[in-house]
């Protein structure tokens, strides 16, 4: 039972994305209301905004800064979780096991 509601729960989901990505425009639209109202007034505006010759940096740092700081803290938690997980109590156990058994 658990692993039909799992199965209908994914296709649900899955069903979902599929239709809330249909209204997304195409690939490389030079139409989408990114490419004809933001990209111009982003790139014109940068310096003007920022005082900062580089654009990259103008973009990354301040028009998605938010952005930014969340996929900072996703790879911050995902780092921190391996390393959390290698350093588990059990793991000590058995390497502290390893080592008496060696000398």
């Amino acid at each position: 039972m658990g692993r039909i509601l799992g199965f209908l729960s994914i296709l649900a989901v899955g069903a979902a994305l599929l239709w809330a990505g249909s209204g997304l425009p195409d690939f490389g639209d030079p139409e989408s209301p990114a490419s004809v109202h933001l990209s111009d007034r982003m790139i014109e505006g940068a310096y003007a905004d920022a005082h900062t010759p580089n654009i990259v940096t103008v973009m990354i740092a301040d028009y998605r800064s938010f952005d930014t700081l969340g996929e900072c803290i996703v790879v911050f938690t995902a780092g921190l979780a391996c390393f959390l997980l290698l350093r588990s109590e059990r793991r000590q156990e058995v390497v502290e096991q390893e080592g008496d058994g060696k000398a």
